[in-house]
């Protein structure tokens, strides 16, 4: 099984920085095989605790490295909740990259463990028979504090269902289970990974980013 690493968050980081100084990112240090995916990106505020900046993925498997090299974009300058990434903002970064595996069926939408599983459910939205979708990756529940059923309703109001949940409507829910591997990545751990191994740090057409 291929595991989310050091290798796959450094690629998402080089493809940023080649993204704003208009160049391909270097060749990846990691083997492409067939996985779905996912990169998120933290902005750290104040001195706070990493906020969310984008998140995208695909549940479907994809060779990781075209993967990677798509998402890295997509979660940093396209995800519709949050404005694009700019180069300054690069130095606050951080990159987590998810390896998805193990998909299973769930007999009932209570039939998956916090902290373990990540999420995703299909339903008929009752008041127009939309289908509807969404999904969390496994450690959302469990960052948020949420119960099982604090989790589903979540992902139903993300799915974009606005009417009243019930626990008959609850019942109707497909709920597909998954695991995942993740690694994250600091900016300044990148600026040190890149020092070490290609004896300069990473530049915006030419300028030094300085970290904080």
């Amino acid at each position: 099984m291929v595991s989310a690493n050091r290798e796959m968050a450094v690629y998402c980081f080089d493809t940023l920085v080649a993204h704003y100084n208009s160049e391909e990112p270097l060749p990846p240090l990691f083997d492409d095989g067939q996985h779905p995916l996912f990169v998120t990106w933290k902005k750290t505020v104040n001195g706070g605790e990493p906020r969310l900046r984008g998140c995208i993925g695909t549940l479907e498997a994809r060779y990781l490295i075209n993967g990677f090299k798509d998402y890295a974009l997509t979660s940093a300058l396209k995800d519709r909740r949050f404005p694009p990434i700019q180069p300054k903002e690069l130095p606050f970064l951080e990159c987590t990259v998810s390896v998805l595996t193990d998909y299973e069926t769930a007999n009932i939408y209570t039939d998956w463990e916090i902290g373990k599983h990540g999420l995703i459910i299909e339903f008929n939205d009752p008041d127009n028979n939309a289908r509807r979708s969404a999904t969390y990756l496994p450690e959302v529940a469990a960052h948020e504090g949420w119960t099982k059923i604090e989790a589903i309703d979540s992902l139903m109001r993300k799915a974009g269902y606005g009417g009243i949940i019930t626990e008959s409507l609850r019942k109707t829910i497909r709920l597909t289970r998954y695991q995942s591997t993740l690694f994250t990545l600091s900016y300044s751990e990148y600026v040190a990974y890149v020092k070490k191994n290609r004896g300069t740090g990473p530049s915006i057409n030419g300028a030094k980013l300085i970290n904080h």
